[in-house]
């Protein structure tokens, strides 16, 4: 049976969803829409995945601990798995994504669908990833929720010190 929970952010209103074990689903939604079939008791795992969202959004974490079940194919299990690996504050190209998957370049395009699938937001790092020309392409939150979250990102990730 799967649970449900809406959080407030400075991103935006996200609702969460876990089976029981793993968060399912974080995304975000219209701030005047209340899903369907929300719980009025939110099971561990949401407790946990909205603490950790709060503290990401303070900027006290860059690394989310969570159990994670996303449903999708193969190659988008292996697009997810990738994402997870991209640093707080840094961005990658889909056509980057592909190379590490051993893809041509031209699979770019299938990585971005399989982006664009992503069930987790923030916490499956989704809109870390840009255009090759470094451009902002594609979020399921809006271009403008894509823009703040790096934006949030940038000015909260670790500094490389100027002195060693």
């Amino acid at each position: 049976m799967s649970t449900s929970m809406l959080m407030k952010s400075p991103a935006g209103t996200m609702r969460l969803e876990s089976n029981g074990q793993a968060l399912t689903h974080a995304e975000f939604v219209a701030e005047d829409v209340l899903p369907e079939g929300l719980e009025g008791d939110p099971d561990p795992v949401l407790v946990e995945a909205r603490d950790q969202l709060e503290a990401y959004f303070a900027g006290e974490l860059h690394v989310f601990g969570l159990p994670l079940s996303a449903k999708g194919t193969d190659f988008q299990a292996r697009v997810w798995a990738e994402l997870v690996k991209i640093p707080f504050g840094e961005t990658t190209s889909y056509g980057a994504i592909a190379a590490r998957l051993g893809k041509p370049p031209g699979a770019s395009r299938a990585v971005g669908l399989a982006n664009g699938a992503n069930p987790i937001a923030v916490v499956v790092p989704c809109h870390r990833v840009i255009g090759s020309n470094g451009k902002l392409v594609g979020y399921s939150g809006g271009l403008d929720r894509k823009r703040y979250l790096l934006g949030f990102e940038s000015s909260k990730a670790p500094q490389a010190a100027l002195f060693t």
